[in-house]
């Protein structure tokens, strides 16, 4: 499995907004090749995190991911909290380890997973990518909601 089959799954969900930063866009350098997946009904990005993103490479500021190997990416989804458990068990966990889920290693405390190179785990990433992109709607269905919103 690729980067693109999960894209490609991500696009069928409803209004699912993905960007793809690329030279000449206006997108800092290091975001290039990657993807980053929004729950956006009117098609603009919101005021939100992603609830998945796919990195091509280790980004500086993290514990890296040796995504220095052709063709190695991250998927990071940001997961319901019972899914989070489920998905994580206990430790210890490789960020290293190919087809296997870890927490992300920056935003792990906040609920965030992350497989490399999913494999046998491809049809997990697609349930966790339809839990997030569920509970991403939820979240803005109920700001929508709040009378703060209104």
């Amino acid at each position: 499995m690729n980067m693109d089959d999960l894209i490609d799954h991500a696009k069928t969900l409803d209004a699912v907004l993905i960007l793809r930063p690329e030279p000449g866009d206006g997108s800092p350098e290091v975001s290039w090749g990657d993807a980053f997946i929004y729950y956006a009904p009117g098609g603009v990005i919101p005021a939100t995190q992603p609830f998945a993103t796919i990195v091509t490479k280790d980004y500086p500021d993290e514990p890296g991911s040796g995504l220095d190997q052709p063709g190695a990416f991250r998927l990071n989804i940001a997961a319901p909290k019972a899914e989070f458990a489920r998905v994580i068990g206990a430790p210890p966990h490789d960020a290293h380890a190919r087809d296997a889920w870890f927490p992300h290693p920056v935003y792990g405390a906040a609920g965030w997973v992350s497989v490399v190179n999913p494999d046998t785990q491809f049809m997990e990433a697609l349930r966790l990518l339809d839990a997030a992109h569920a509970a991403a709607r939820n979240r803005q269905t109920r700001r929508r909601m709040s009378p703060k919103a209104r």
